[in-house]
């Protein structure tokens, strides 16, 4: 294996160093900082910083008070509560075709987050091999606006899965489905690049130009909750701080 320049100056990076809610700082910060690149250290630690510490309620909070949208899809809902983050992976496929996902897996980049349409329900386009795979090829997480299966491994693997259904039934290794083009889910569009937040509470989707604006935001939300939880143990009421009382 061959060393580069970069990896010669940054040796000595600490890409698992977190900074305190208060001091971080993301008004730089694009979507293309969730990867380290040799020369972004501030732009991704100050990142992950945030990220490691919000929730999905949070970021559609901040969404919501910049666009007027929540950012959620609420039928998709997680398999097995892992949170994750990072840019989406797009296909679209039919419930009878589970070979995209495997065509999806070979495509995308190390880090992605592969997102699904799926035209119904009806038979499921991913499970343990599918997840085994793309963990270890460097995928973070499956999202799927469908249906999953083999939820007795699913459940204990190291490996994020959010989706609207399961089933035991699968279709066959088609690979007629399409790759990172934009598709249309419930009300919204979700495009390759955009950025994906799941955890417990379910998911939700930022468009890359707004990733900028949403992190501020999202910085501000958690801030002020902050806030409010060391309001609430010096004993003021909820009500009172709301201005209600």
């Amino acid at each position: 294996m061959s060393i580069s320049p970069n990896d010669v100056l940054n040796k000595n990076k600490n890409l698992n160093k977190r900074i305190d809610v208060g001091k971080i700082n993301v008004d730089n910060v694009t979507v293309d900082d969730l990867k380290f690149n040799g020369k972004n250290y501030d732009e991704y630690i100050n990142l992950h910083s945030l990220l490691d510490k919000v929730s999905a309620c949070q970021i559609s909070d901040a969404y919501n008070s910049i666009s007027r949208r929540p950012g959620t899809f609420n039928s998709i809902k997680p398999v097995n509560n892992q949170k994750v983050f990072g840019k989406i992976f797009t296909a679209e496929t039919t419930s009878d075709d589970w070979g995209t996902s495997a065509l999806a897996i070979d495509e995308a980049d190390d880090g992605d987050i592969l997102f699904f349409k799926v035209d119904s329900n009806d038979k499921a386009i991913w499970g343990e091999l599918a997840s085994t795979c793309a963990r270890d090829n460097g995928i973070k997480a499956t999202v799927i606006y469908g249906s999953a299966r083999d939820l007795d491994a699913l459940l204990y693997m190291d490996y994020p899965v959010f989706a609207s259904d399961f089933c035991p039934n699968a279709g066959s290794a088609l690979g007629l489905g399409t790759l990172n083009e934009p598709i249309e889910v419930e009300d919204g569009t979700v495009n390759p690049g955009d950025f994906f937040f799941g955890d417990e509470n379910g998911v939700v989707v930022i468009p890359k130009e707004l990733f900028t604006k949403t992190m501020i935001a999202t910085l501000a939300v958690k801030v002020k909750e902050s806030m409010i939880i060391e309001d609430i143990a010096g004993g003021r009421t909820l009500a009172q701080i709301v201005g209600l009382k």
